[in-house]
């Protein structure tokens, strides 16, 4: 078992928080504006800082859980380590639903994008080219990935300026509302009842969603005890100064800005600012940052499946393999490439519903499992480690579990049917064979630096 090829470490901090960036997508604050915005009461700043304060704490208990076990699999391997080997096989298998959707729901937007800008391609065509690009790019390697992620972040940066740049012009010219660049107003609930406000942020804080994905990628970093925790807060942190600062520009520049639409409403607002040349600019860089989100989905997926086929949860010979050139596992890119073919027959709607339940049950359980590790197993006690491993997560599990509870009736249907297939799989695997839950995990190969 020593002489399976294994994973190759070579990412940096850079290349994580660019690998992060991608996989969130700077450029979803534009694809949810309508609908936070409706959300939110119009205070979409209010709102961002607080989905930003309650991301910190869950991205605060990934950095701690990373740091005691820097190894793939992310909330799978932390609720399994740390609270049961059978709890976590279940949240494992919920957070199966976020990575091997998140695919899909990169591959459908890039689709319907790419009709819009060519309506005589049908958005299945796209949805079949984009398929086969991304598991060609995966195949060739972790480095080229992050290649591509970090050039597509580039990008959605420099729009983001930009478009910051449009509206700050706006303002020194008298063209917009405020004639000042500095206001309290944005920070100000006003007449909106802070109940409003908290279910904007309870929406936006799927524009957070990324920043867990690079804990898959722990064996392939550099490091990883403290490159990826690095990563994870410089991830979050660059994602709401960025998001902060859009909301407050439009927020005094617009704040009679009206839409009919909330699905178009961004590329309303965009045209508002600056003109056909700014609006048609806006649908190239978002046409480039789904695409780039998708190729960090699939690395993400295809790490999780391999953590899971090395621990025999899913079969072993087929979800651990690793080819010996490439140094990544081509049967589970093989794997999620076929399984991405459903975004020809299933809409947004449902990828988006199977992503939400398993990103806020896995949020969950990487903050109890903080407080299982280090407050309970370990005794850390002290008043500063109270706080640090007691409090802050159980803020950051109250808080997502509340989230949780905030999905639709048939989306916690749907996750508990899930979940039922789940524990029946677990159930008929440990009457077939020996648990794979009471193996000595102490003695596993791990891939050397």
């Amino acid at each position: 078992m020593n002489n399976q090829p294994a994973l190759s470490k070579s990412l940096k901090v850079y290349q994580i928080v660019f690998l992060g960036l991608a996989w969130m997508t700077p450029m979803i604050f534009f694809t949810v504006y309508g609908v936070a915005y409706d959300a939110a009461g119009g205070q979409m700043v209010l709102a961002y800082l607080i989905a930003f304060l309650a991301i910190f704490f869950t991205a605060y208990s990934y950095s701690r859980m990373v740091k005691a076990y820097p190894i793939a699999g992310s909330a799978y391997t932390y609720t399994k380590k740390a609270i049961h080997p059978r709890l976590g096989f279940l949240v494992g298998w919920a957070l199966l639903l976020d990575y091997i959707f998140s695919p899909i729901i990169a591959i459908l937007t890039f689709g319907i994008f790419m009709h819009t800008e060519f309506p005589s391609i049908p958005v299945y065509v796209w949805v079949i080219v984009m398929n086969i690009t991304l598991a060609l790019v995966n195949i060739v390697g972790i480095k080229s990935v992050a290649r591509i992620s970090g050039i597509s972040v580039v990008v959605q940066i420099l729009f983001i300026s930009l478009f910051c740049l449009f509206i700050i012009k706006d303002i020194a010219t008298g063209q917009a509302s405020s004639s000042t660049l500095f206001s309290l107003h944005p920070f100000l609930a006003s007449d909106v009842p802070f109940t409003t406000i908290f279910s904007g942020a309870a929406l936006i804080c799927f524009c957070f969603l990324g920043f867990d994905a690079v804990t898959t990628m722990a064996e392939e970093t550099i490091q990883p005890e403290r490159t990826i925790p690095k990563a994870i807060f410089l991830i979050v942190c660059i994602a709401a100064v960025m998001y902060i600062a859009i909301s407050y520009f439009t927020q005094i520049a617009y704040p009679g800005f009206t839409f009919t639409n909330p699905d178009n409403a961004a590329y309303t607002l965009v045209k508002l600012v600056g003109g056909n040349l700014l609006s048609s600019l806006f649908i190239t860089v978002l046409i480039i940052a789904t695409f780039t989100q998708g190729v960090s989905s699939v690395t993400s997926v295809i790490r999780f499946l391999y953590a899971l086929g090395r621990e025999s949860v899913l079969p072993q010979k087929v979800f651990s393999y690793i080819h010996p050139t490439f140094k990544t596992p081509v049967v589970n890119i093989l794997l999620v490439t076929a399984f991405s073919f459903l975004g020809m027959f299933i809409d947004l709607n449902t990828a988006v519903t199977f992503v939400s339940f398993g990103a806020l049950t896995a949020f969950t359980f990487v903050n109890l499992s903080v407080i299982a590790h280090f407050y309970i197993k370990l005794k850390k006690r002290s008043f500063t480690e109270t706080i640090l491993y007691l409090i802050f997560p159980l803020i950051g599990a109250a808080f997502i579990g509340w989230l949780l509870t905030l999905l639709n009736k048939d989306t916690l249907l749907i996750g508990v049917a899930w979940l039922t297939v789940g524990f029946l799989y677990l159930f008929v695997k440990s009457r077939l064979s020996a648990p794979f839950v009471k193996r000595d995990h102490s003695k596993m190969t791990v891939p050397e630096k």
